[in-house]
């Protein structure tokens, strides 16, 4: 039998820990475009999608007879259709299954933070004055976070990174959580509408699910504390974006800061971006929470792990 084909989308450092990892097949970085993931699709026996850029549909997985494994290098699968693979009977992994392997790997809990700082501070706004050579504090007053309230939906592993984070700046932590069993150290557990309307500042961190999308829903960000940050590295679907940007349109909401929003990566037309455009209290980046080099190459070397098992190589 000749070697397995396997894919890969995502950075080179990922593609790197493939090669190393799945030392008996056949290796091809694809670029993140769906004409040619489709086309290399079409050939592989095993995916590994370290991107989520791509849209894998019905279609593209009907066309690649070989297909019997997709591992994704996130915790994240909602960009992947799932009824071609469940009638094939294809395995879809993530990093969700990793709960030890996640434990150290911060990136995302460490850009939640960064985004905390930047809507604190205006960081973007106070940046871009400077480099036209104005030089005026005075339109850049900040929050000082001390004394202040983090409230965190979803007190997970990166939830809790991010009750340490705000433990150290002198915050308050509020926590909604209903599915977990131990209740971690250092958050106060509350309801989701006291914690929306108590909180300075609100950090999302839940998987998307039928459960989780609209959580944050146009009810309970009516209610929001005036003022307040909100922050998502989660899913976009999880927050009610039209209700999030009449929050900030309005001023009821103080700032934003996504790395993430519902139809990425098909954004140049999405209300919020437009809005960003022309408004410095919301900053959006391109779903980078996850990326940084170290932890690509050590989560895509667990991702390849599966689809060698798979294959038996």
């Amino acid at each position: 039998m000749s070697k397995p084909t396997i894919i890969y989308i995502g950075a080179p450092e990922g593609f790197e820990a493939l090669v190393e990892t799945a030392r008996g097949a056949e290796c091809k970085h694809v670029e993140a475009e769906p004409a040619a993931v489709s086309q290399a699709l079409a050939g592989a026996h095993g995916l590994l999608d370290a991107s989520m850029k791509v849209r894998i549909d019905d279609a593209m997985i009907a066309a690649a007879p070989d297909l019997a494994v997709i591992s994704c290098a996130t915790t994240g699968s909602d960009h992947i259709a799932r009824d071609e693979a469940d009638r094939r009977g294809i395995n879809i992994h993530t990093l969700r299954e990793d709960g030890e392997l996640l434990l150290g790997i911060t990136p995302a809990a460490e850009l939640s933070w960064a985004l905390v700082l930047a809507c604190a501070r205006r960081l973007p706004a106070a940046a871009a004055h400077t480099r036209s050579g104005s030089w005026v504090r005075e339109e850049f007053p900040g929050t000082m976070l001390n004394g202040r309230t983090l409230g965190l939906i979803g007190c997970g592993r990166l939830g809790q990174w991010m009750s340490r984070y705000g433990a150290a700046f002198g915050l308050r932590v509020l926590g909604h959580d209903p599915y977990i069993e131990s209740w971690p150290a250092g958050i106060e557990q509350t309801d989701l509408a006291e914690l929306v309307s108590s909180s300075d500042v609100i950090s999302v961190h839940v998987h998307l699910s039928d459960e989780t999308r609209g959580l944050l829903s146009a009810e309970l960000l009516a209610g929001i504390k005036p003022g307040a940050i909100v922050v998502n590295t989660s899913r976009g679907a999880i927050i009610d974006e039209a209700a999030l940007l009449a929050g900030l349109e309005s001023g009821r909401i103080g700032a934003a800061g996504l790395d993430v929003l519902d139809g990425e990566p098909e954004i140049d037309d999405h209300p919020l971006i437009n809005y960003s455009r022309n408004h410095d209290n919301l900053i959006v980046t391109p779903h980078i929470g996850g990326f940084s080099p170290d932890a690509v190459r050590v989560v895509c070397r667990r991702a390849a792990e599966k689809i060698m098992a798979k294959l038996e190589i």
